[in-house]
């Protein structure tokens, strides 16, 4: 018998998908590890809690990352190294839905390094492991004493046909949902949502949450039954930072009305930065330097929390933003469009304070993003990149690449603005980069709206606009406010994040993160109308800016021609070792894509230059192209003999034009009749049937020279 003991539990997760959590038996030095398996997938999650925070430590410092081990598919990883390296952007992803859920769950003055590690150890080709990856994570959490208030979850809805599907298999997902979201929440309390939608309406949206909400409060159980087996009754004490309330009496009693009236100066944002500074250096004067060193380093801390309670009491009791607006108004607007000369498409998006430059560039399927996990591999037509520089801030940062926070925004815009593409059958990759220049709140949103209108410019057959706008909250002592396009102070200082995008006819996309207790479905239902509302203010503005996709692409954007050719005929245009396709583009300027479909070959051919486009495609036709006896062809003269000369009139296609076919007159000899590489028009005459060789004429071609008239008595004359 094992000494391993492992204890597990076994649920019914909906629809007769039966998961277990297991624990006991893996990584056992971890506070907290767990086992999920349902079918063939198996996520190990383990979480480990630093015992006391660091000197100095003044916030919480909670790591999640989730990684896919390439071996749980039977795959070799594609790198030069052969080996897992950094997060891939869905494993980002899925980290990030992970974190935005735990992060609430721990206490305020809970400092302490926490690490939670997820990873995908065995694949299921049918399981969607991110819809596992939260669970996982919070039972790991759930089976230690590391101090958490609540036991949470997370499940993937989607909608197929009108009906609801909680979990959906792979082959589910990819048959045509309408309507696929995350949601995690506590036994009472929706925490997250991400998710996309085919134009949903918001009381779809509201009935998805709620039929969610059931699906996990049935794995709450199953967690809360699993600690209840390991014996885990009470968490762990900690040491809590050094507080000081009779300093926070003082700062609040100096610096109160002062914040009050800088918060409702309606200033722009770096002017009100300037005087929250200032108000700060009058707090340490006035508290004085023979203040204790501990006392010193609550200043930042207390003033945040002064800032913190005149801010939401001013939207509360007063109905005062910072910057002067009303609950519901939407920040001054300004777009234009075919901004920037040489990209394909481009826009500029300015509300209030954000800014986003978009272009669009179009690609060929050579350019197709390769989207790699361990369950698959695919190719995406359509991605979109978003860069958030410091200067956006007036910063000075390091540039160390992409971080988490730019992924998640980018793919936000990049699921909103999907919903309106063209499908497989447009010819285009199409690549959306948006650069914020300025930032004061809802960037990710500005990319939204920059990235239709540039979409729009670019000439892309998008059917609507799709706007965005972001939601916050601020909730106290029963009263609440919803708060539409949100400052990034509001972001900070607020109790939700809530960003909505979608067309005139329904929403495409969500992301909320909901920070406290008690959100009611009636306050969410009120956030989606104020949302609505704002977003069909934005988009009329942009319909004003550029009302409908462009008929024509701009003249120097790549053109296509797609041909069809027969099957057969796909080797000789590539030619061998590819060297007949490297040809042509090399002396074209094109770019050639070759697919079999069907059981034809689809050859899609791009450039920018309307000379080289038609180039190749006659190259192509003519290698694809079948001799027809009596057709005239333009051919060149690739080498002379004594008796004719040996004509090129396809490519690859050469026939012989016979002396006697040169001309009605009798030649005696080639001799300065033709050169090599002289064009000449010829008429296939025919095709010896054993051969294959071809017999061209041009002396056809020409005016047949009248016979010379007899005289009487039957002599020709003299």
């Amino acid at each position: 018998m094992s000494f391993l003991q492992p204890k597990s539990v076994t649920f019914d997760i909906g629809g007769g998908q039966m998961v277990t959590i297991e624990t006991g038996k893996l990584a056992r030095q971890a506070d907290g590890a767990v086992t999920i398996q349902q079918g063939n997938c198996i996520i190990l999650a383990t979480v480990v809690a630093n015992r006391e925070p660091k000197d100095g430590q003044s916030f919480f410092p909670l790591s999640v990352d989730y990684q896919e081990k390439f071996a749980s598919a039977g795959r070799v990883p594609g790198s030069f190294f052969k080996r897992e390296a950094r997060l891939n952007d869905y494993e980002i992803l899925t980290s990030r839905l992970i974190d935005r859920a735990l992060r609430p769950l721990f206490p305020e003055d809970y400092l302490c390094d926490v690490q939670v590690l997820v990873s995908l150890v065995s694949s299921d080709a049918e399981i969607m492991p991110d819809a596992l990856a939260c669970l996982a994570a919070s039972a790991a959490l759930a089976v230690s004493d590391i101090p958490i208030q609540e036991i949470i979850s997370e499940v993937r809805i989607a909608r197929k046909d009108g009906q609801f599907i909680i979990n959906p298999t792979r082959t589910q997902l990819e048959s045509g949902v309408d309507f696929e979201f995350i949601i995690a929440a506590t036994e009472k309390n929706i925490m997250m949502v991400e998710g996309e939608a085919k134009e949903c309406q918001e009381e779809d949206l509201v009935k998805a949450i709620e039929l969610a909400h059931d699906a996990i409060r049935v794995q709450i159980k199953a967690q809360a039954e699993l600690r209840d087996k390991v014996g885990i009754t009470a968490k762990r004490e900690y040491t809590k930072p050094y507080r000081n309330e009779e300093l926070f009496e003082k700062i609040t009693a100096f610096a109160k009305d002062k914040m009050y009236a800088i918060s409702a100066s309606a200033s722009a944002k770096h002017e009100r930065s300037d005087a929250y500074d200032l108000l700060k250096k009058e707090v340490k004067e006035f508290l004085g330097e023979e203040l204790p060193d501990a006392d010193k380093a609550l200043i930042g801390h207390y003033f945040g929390e002064l800032q913190y309670n005149v801010v939401r009491d001013m939207i509360l009791n007063d109905r005062k933003r910072l910057d002067g607006r009303g609950t519901a108004d939407i920040r001054p607007l300004a777009m234009e469009t075919n901004i920037l000369p040489t990209p394909h498409g481009s826009s500029l998006f300015t509300r209030g304070e954000t800014q986003s430059l978009t272009t669009v560039t179009f690609g060929t399927p050579l350019d197709e993003l390769l989207v790699e996990s361990a369950a698959k591999s695919v190719d995406s037509k359509f991605f979109l990149h978003y860069n958030f520089p410091p200067f956006s801030t007036g910063e000075v940062k390091m540039m160390r690449g992409v971080g988490r926070r730019e992924v998640g925004h980018g793919n936000l815009a990049q699921r909103s603005l999907k919903q309106m593409m063209p499908g497989r059958e447009y010819p285009y990759t199409i690549r959306v980069v948006s650069d914020i220049l300025e930032s004061n709140g809802s960037s990710s949103m500005a990319t939204v709206c920059a990235g239709s209108l540039a979409l729009m410019d670019a000439g892309v057959p998008v059917p609507k606009h799709v706007s965005g706008v972001a939601m916050g909250l601020i909730t106290k002592e029963g009263k609440y406010a919803v708060l539409t396009d949100i400052l990034g102070d509001e972001d900070h200082l607020g109790d939700m994040d809530f960003k909505v995008t979608g067309t005139r006819d329904g929403i495409c996309a969500v992301q909320m993160d909901i920070k406290v207790d008690g959100l009611s479905m009636e306050i969410m239902r009120e956030a989606l109308a104020q949302a609505r509302q704002g977003r069909m203010h934005i988009l009329d503005a942009m319909y004003a800016c550029i009302p409908a996709t462009r008929e024509e692409l701009k003249p120097h954007a790549p053109r296509m021609v797609k041909l069809i050719i027969d099957k057969e005929y796909i080797g000789a245009v590539i030619g061998p070792g590819g060297k007949v396709i490297q040809e042509i583009q090399k002396e074209t300027g094109t770019t050639i894509n070759i697919e079999e479909i069907d059981d034809k070959g689809e050859v899609s051919i791009f450039c920018a230059n309307k000379a080289g486009l038609d180039k190749a495609v006659d190259w192509v036709k003519g290698i694809t192209a079948v001799p027809e006896v009596g057709s005239v062809y333009e051919g060149t003269i690739k080498s002379i003999k004594e008796f004719g000369a040996f004509v090129e009139f396809l490519p690859k296609k050469e026939g012989l034009l016979h002396i006697s076919e040169i001309s009605w007159k009798r030649l005696e000899t080639m001799n300065g009749i033709f050169k090599e590489g002289e064009k000449v028009k010829v008429k296939l005459l025919d095709v010896d049937p054993k051969t294959g060789k071809f017999k061209l004429s041009r002396k056809v071609l020409m005016p047949k020279p009248e016979a010379p008239a007899k005289p009487e008595g039957g002599q020709p004359q003299a």
